[in-house]
């Protein structure tokens, strides 16, 4: 704990200017002042306060043992001051870890169907609901940007924002990052006659949703196409060219809405995703050339590897990142995520503190 002992000091130092600054009137006269400092102190609580209790413990163990020779019980009480001291340590070694900076944001997810054509893109239709259902349960709004729906009520592709709300807690990134890749099922098709378990598999997609000011496109750098919005099987919604398909010049990324009545309406909600996907790349780029061999760790887990299998049969979930297994797959296919997310974000963390 020596080597960041000063560092602790320093973050304590400033979380009771923050203190402070919020018990100043004048500070909240400027409420995205406000809003900040809040904030950051919301961050700094959890650390100052284990910072403080691991100071308590070490002062109350130096006097336990000081009265020892007098007393054996404070032998016993310093040793487990000690022991407890430690705990606090890995705690903080913890709380320290670097937060992802997009943690607090919100989220586009996108799902696609793979191979294993109708049963592919029934399974699509389960994981949109699956993890509309898991934002349910978190009290997050969502919000279906656009979708692509087959014959038998599956989904081709499906766009959608995930927005955790403003009030102080992590965005829906924090838990929803680590769903990206391939995801494959395994079970009986309701198009199999035969009784026969059939292999498929879907794609999901996770961006942090990013703010116009993150992201700024250039007219010059797009090319919008309009066309008529589509339902299964092709057939045409309506009459009027609403459909937009916007192409990003410079990387050759494209992004078609058609789920809005107009065709500005859906312009924006196409620059919504396409604001996420530059965002997603340049992030990426930066994670490659910082180390490479960040691709092996879970939050950089490159997105054409199967991540997890979901056997109907055995009722069971794989994560193959992590080696998680259960079987409890109805329930996590109704939304009930967090055992998996949090083994993720374990091992995450894990991978953090290996770094050091």
């Amino acid at each position: 704990m020596v080597f960041v002992f000063d560092r602790l000091a320093e973050l304590a130092s400033e979380h009771a200017e923050l203190e402070r600054a919020l018990a100043d009137p004048g500070v909240h006269a400027d409420a995205d002042q406000a809003r900040t400092i809040a904030k950051r102190y919301a961050e700094l609580t959890p650390i100052v306060n284990a910072f403080r209790e691991w100071q308590q413990a070490g002062e109350d163990e130096q006097a336990a043992r000081e009265l020892a020779p007098e007393d054996p019980a404070f032998a016993a009480e310093a040793e487990d001051l000690a022991r407890r001291r430690g705990e606090l340590e890995d705690r903080l070694r913890r709380l320290l870890v670097p937060r992802d900076p997009n943690d607090d944001r919100d989220t586009i997810l996108e799902v696609k169907a793979g191979e294993g054509g109708e049963e592919s893109a029934l399974f699509a239709s389960d994981l949109l609901r699956m993890y509309l259902r898991y934002a349910e349960r978190h009290g997050w709004k969502t919000e279906v940007i656009d979708s692509t729906v087959t014959g038998l009520g599956g989904i081709k592709d499906a766009t959608v924002a995930i927005k955790a709300g403003r009030g102080g807690g992590a965005g829906a990134w924090s838990r929803l990052k680590y769903e990206g890749g391939v995801h494959r099922v395994q079970r009986v098709p309701v198009t199999e006659s035969q009784g026969r378990i059939h292999t498929s598999a879907a794609g999901v997609l996770v961006m942090p949703e990013a703010d116009p000011v993150d992201v700024q496109i250039n007219d010059n750098d797009i090319k919008v196409d309009v066309f008529r919005s589509s339902g299964p099987g092709g057939q045409s919604v309506n009459t009027t060219d609403s459909a937009v398909r916007i192409t990003h010049l410079p990387t050759g990324i494209v992004v078609s809405c058609q789920n809005e009545k107009s065709q500005l309406q859906n312009k924006e909600q196409a620059l919504r995703v396409l604001r996420a996907r530059l965002l997603a790349e340049a992030e990426a780029d930066a994670d490659a050339k910082a180390s490479a061999e960040r691709k092996a760790q879970v939050r950089t887990v490159d997105r054409s590897e199967r991540v997890r299998t979901y056997n109907f049969p055995e009722n069971r979930i794989s994560d193959h990142r992590v080696g998680y297994k259960a079987y409890n797959l109805d329930q996590v296919i109704d939304g009930d995520l967090d055992a998996v997310i949090d083994a993720l974000a374990a091992a995450d963390l894990e991978a953090k503190l290996a770094e050091g």
